[in-house]
C-alpha cells in the first residue's frame, strides 16, 4: 500500500487555501495529517471542527492529548 503524501498549500485545491492559512497561523506549520486529508477537501473540512473540539475542550491539556494520539499511532504502526 502506497503511503499518501501531504499536499502543500500550492498543491491543495484553492478552496482549502484559507484553511491552510488558518492552520499555519494557529500551529505554525501544516501537520502532515491535515496535508494528507486535504486530498479529500470535504474530509478536511469535516475533520477540522472535530479535531478542534477534541484538542481545545476538556480538562486535559492539548499537549497530553497530542502525546496520547502519537503513542496510539506508534503502537498501531501508523505513520500519520
Amino acid at each position: 500500500m502506497k503511503i499518501p503524501t501531504p499536499l502543500t498549500k500550492e498543491e491543495a485545491p484553492a478552496e482549502l487555501h484559507r484553511i491552510y492559512d488558518k492552520i499555519q497561523q494557529e500551529i505554525g506549520k501544516i501537520p502532515n495529517i491535515f496535508g494528507v486529508v486535504a486530498r479529500f477537501p470535504a474530509a478536511l473540512k469535516t475533520l477540522l471542527p472535530f479535531y478542534d473540539a477534541i484538542m481545545r475542550k476538556g480538562k486535559i491539556e492539548a499537549r497530553y492529548k497530542e502525546l496520547a494520539y502519537l503513542k496510539t499511532s506508534s503502537i498501531n504502526d501508523c505513520r500519520y
